[in-house]
């Protein structure tokens, strides 16, 4: 074991290190810019400070690991190849969602091994070899060089002052205080794609650990919600679209993953129908589109919208409520307590792993009363081996807990069968062709369309047996959001410029009594709620009156576009800001506020 015994030997290693820190700071830029270096070479012209600065807290990561660790090799590759892999995590997520990495994404680390499935070809087969290769070579070199070791007092100096200057960092930055402001931070949190390319990973990471879902209003007290409530109150019961029942009907949610109408794609020719069914039914019940405040994942965002009624139009860009705020809370307002205090029993079904997205320890803070994850499910078919659950025995699963219910029922089922990737043959052989499609994703695109075609026999079963249930019971089934094909299919169809059409997925009411044929129109995931309870009759707390009021001028609500009742807005009246502000009042209230609403609005 050889021990630096010389300033010449430190301040070789203080220099490898700095000089790393550089490294690190350069290739976790270039992540961010699509990997073009020639980006980050222009960014950091630009941004210099916040280049010297960002590099400096990596040399300082690398310190604190190579002391910290007995073996300095050991420690640095460990800290370095740790900030390798968040940087590729990071250009990844960017190039599939279109969003940068933020730091609750890292708490689906305790889900690696789902995590590993999900993202199963999103990289590359020679990367994971050069990877597994730079392993093995990283290794060798950590068994072959000297075994070097810092003298103790020196080791905790370092750590100390390391520790120090990270945690010293970390506050300048999500405190925004005045030294990060002078080198040209700026934290702009409502825009995140824009927050890390003008200020860097390091930075805009940093600046979002401390992040809280929504400010504060100027005019947020106990008075204002109070008044909210009296001003909504006094507003009808509900519009008598139906007559009303003689029981309290069963409601059922199905949030089909990934699931969007792909014949509206144009430029595509399909041998048949895939959604026979749902095209056909569409035409006798409510139907239309629901207008998903995601792309291509954050799935538990739109259950978010769907079960609490709030919206993420609200809430700060890149922000996962299940993560960042509910998980913490005791208890939170829902359709799942609004039924639950009606006298309803409340039953969530996901065949998949119970922990993402906390899920486990979300639910019963919303009010469910029992969780069935992949472990517990009686009907539990996969198509393949190695495909998710189909939603053909999801349904199975829900339907048979209708019929067992001795009590009305909230059910919300949340699927996976059509989670990425697209490999063929994963949920069976493809037997839809589709013309138009260029040969280098033929077969993903087929093998998504026939992916959409099961879900619709799903469907077409699913109501089917609505009709054996004894209960009044309505279902709204939508998809939670487009799919993450190759960014070269949405191209081809000409919609890379029409946001509306990249988070419109399919709406459909299904029930066993008569909810009419009325069009659904576009509507936001939030109001599925007053629009359960308004086909069915139910009467509606004081806060779905304001989601009702809102629904009426803005149906769909979303960063991306907004959707009016005779379609996109660019303009809003004084009438729909009003009804904005009251909502936002709202939402503030229960996730950051004092919860005034909970007695006031529910």
């Amino acid at each position: 074991m050889r021990r630096f015994t010389s300033s010449k030997g430190l301040n070789m290693l203080l220099l490898l290190l700095l000089l790393g820190g550089f490294l690190l700071n350069f290739f976790m830029q270039t992540a961010s810019l699509g990997m073009n270096a020639g980006s980050a070479l222009a960014w950091i012209s630009q941004y210099y400070w916040l280049y010297i600065f960002g590099s400096l807290f990596f040399f300082f990561v690398l310190l604190c690991f190579a002391v910290i660790i007995p073996n300095i090799y050991a420690g640095t590759l460990l800290a370095f190849a740790g900030c390798l892999l968040i940087g590729i995590a990071d250009y990844k997520k960017l190039s599939t969602t279109g969003e940068p990495l933020f730091p609750w994404d890292l708490m689906q680390l305790k889900n690696a091994r789902e995590m590993s499935k999900i993202t199963s070809g999103m990289v590359s087969p020679l990367a994971v070899v050069m990877a597994v290769a730079l392993l093995v070579v990283a290794v060798y070199l950590i068994w072959k060089l000297p075994k070097v070791k810092i003298r103790f007092s020196l080791r905790a100096a370092f750590t100390i002052l390391s520790t120090v200057m990270i945690a010293g960092f970390i506050w300048m930055v999500s405190g925004q205080h005045a030294l990060a402001t002078s080198i040209q931070y700026q934290n702009i949190y409502w825009n995140q794609k824009v927050n890390y390319s003008q200020n860097g990973f390091v930075f805009a990471f940093t600046g979002n650990l401390k992040q809280k879902l929504i400010e504060k209003p100027d005019d947020y007290s106990q008075e204002s919600i109070a008044r909210i409530a009296k001003k909504y109150d006094v507003l009808p019961a509900d519009k008598d679209k139906t007559a009303a029942l003689t029981e309290r009907p069963n409601i059922m949610y199905m949030m089909d993953e990934a699931f969007f109408d792909v014949t509206r794609l144009p430029g595509f020719t399909f041998s048949e129908d895939p959604l026979a069914f749902i095209h056909q039914e569409g035409q006798n019940t409510p139907s239309g589109y629901l207008l998903s405040p995601e792309f291509g994942g954050n799935t538990a965002n739109i259950e978010f919208e769907a079960l609490t009624g709030l919206s993420m139009y609200f809430l700060k860009d890149g922000s996962i409520p299940y993560q960042q705020k509910i998980v913490k809370m005791s208890e939170m307002p829902s359709i799942v307590s609004i039924l639950k205090g009606r006298g309803y029993q409340a039953l969530a079904v996901h065949p998949f792993d119970d922990t993402f997205y906390n899920r486990n320890r979300v639910y019963p803070i919303l009010g469910f009363d029992e969780f069935t994850s992949e472990k517990e499910m009686e009907n539990s078919n996969r198509i393949t081996p190695n495909g998710y659950m189909s939603d053909m025995s999801a349904v199975q699963e829900a339907v048979d807990k209708l019929k067992a219910a001795k009590q009305p029922t909230f059910l919300h089922l949340v699927t996976m069968q059509n989670h990425f990737p697209f490999i063929k043959g994963l949920n069976g052989e493809n037997t839809t062709s589709v013309g138009g499609t260029q040969p280098a994703w033929k077969d993903e695109l087929e093998t998504y369309v026939h992916d959409t075609k099961l879900t619709d026999e799903a469907v077409a079963y699913l109501a089917k047996e609505l009709k054996t249930i004894q209960r009044p019971t309505i279902v709204a089934f939508w998809g939670d959001h487009l799919p993450a094909l190759s960014a070269d299919i949405y191209t081809q169809a000409g919609w890379d410029n029409d946001p509306r059409l990249k988070h419109e997925t399919k709406l459909v009411y299904l029930a066993n009594f008569d909810i009419g044929k009325e069009p659904a129109g576009t509507m936001s995931p939030a109001f599925i709620g007053p629009t359960v309870f308004e086909l069915s009759g139910q009467e509606m707390p004081v806060f779905y009156k304001l989601l009702r009021e809102v629904q009426a001028e803005i149906p769909g609500l979303s960063k991306s576009v907004l959707i009016g009742s005779d379609g996109p807005l660019k303009d809003l009246s004084e009438q729909q800001q009003a009804l904005l502000e009251d909502y936002r009042l709202v939402e503030y209230d229960i996730l950051e506020g004092e919860n005034y609403s909970q007695d006031l609005l529910f």
